[in-house]
């Protein structure tokens, strides 16, 4: 069995504050991705550190048209787990829900 690390009150609060702008910049960014103002293959291909914890299919039920039905079958034939985040997808992956959102 193992232990979890001791933090201390100050690293818990900055791991907490870090992970609130984590929080608010990608429901921002979801905002604008449902608005149209954004567009999810700019970010795909070199997606900036604060989005690459964020999981595809999250990305993919924020973008307009897109509901879970259409969002699983561009995962399923990309052959992507809906569980992968967007920093663990391969090039070929990134390059093929690209070509799908082209469409």
């Amino acid at each position: 069995m193992y232990s979890i690390p001791d933090r201390s009150l100050e690293q818990r609060m900055s791991a907490l504050e870090s992970a609130n702008v984590i929080r608010s910049k990608r429901a921002r960014f979801k905002r604008d991705l449902k608005a149209g103002h954004k567009k999810a293959h700019d970010y795909l291909l070199e997606p900036p550190q604060w989005l690459e914890t964020m999981k595809i299919i999250d990305l993919l039920l924020a973008v307009p048209k897109y509901g879970r039905v259409k969002a699983n079958k561009m995962l399923q034939v990309s052959r992507i787990s809906p569980s992968k985040t967007i920093g663990g997808m391969s090039h070929r992956q990134r390059l093929e829900i690209v070509s799908l959102l082209g469409r």
